[in-house]
């Protein structure tokens, strides 16, 4: 027995560089797109309280009561100004589900125009009102269709009626799926 470890040793150190190798080239060749828009919010215009949460903090720019249920339909912009190129829109829901009144679990499509791409992402996560916000990508259509990654959302102005977030897309296809570049 004490032979055989003796000859198993030695291959486990050669096998771990090559798992270790190939793990860091995962996203190897892949192709991908990254670029950043902007999502203006306006209370009972682009969004909407649908059903009011239970008693907690106030309604405010940056909190809803636990259980809030809101839903929207945002324009993205190439640039913070709400007057900007519209290049998509972000439609959705999102349920208040932090005590605080600071996190919602979000559900998005995401319908874009951009850099010669025209589609639907749809993500998924849950959103700080606060501060930055990763969302996985769960899907997409059109020129997204297969698409991977994960889009970051952070606040920019949380001032006055209309809210502005900086919406950062990291998309990568993988081999198997069309892409145009």
């Amino acid at each position: 027995m004490a032979s055989l470890m003796h000859i198993l040793t030695p291959l486990l150190f050669l096998l771990v560089p090559l798992v270790a190798t190939t793990h860091h080239h995962h996203h190897h060749g892949l192709k991908s797109l990254h670029f950043a828009l902007y999502q203006h919010e306006t209370i009972n215009k682009t969004g909407y309280f649908v059903v009011p949460g239970v008693a907690g903090p106030p309604v405010s720019q940056t909190t809803t009561p636990f259980g809030t249920l809101f839903v929207f339909q945002d324009p993205l912009t190439l640039k913070a100004n709400r007057t900007s190129k519209l290049v998509g829109t972000a439609q959705g829901t999102s349920i208040t589900s932090g005590l605080d009144g600071l996190q919602s679990i979000s559900i998005a499509q995401i319908n874009l125009n951009v850099k010669k791409h025209k589609g639907s992402i749809s993500i998924v996560g849950v959103t700080n009102n606060i501060k930055p916000s990763n969302h996985p990508v769960v899907g997409g259509t059109d020129d997204f269709l297969f698409v991977q990654g994960y889009v970051t959302s952070s606040p920019v102005n949380l001032v006055g009626l209309t809210v502005t977030y900086k919406i950062e897309f990291h998309l990568y296809w993988p081999p198997y799926a069309s892409f145009k570049p």
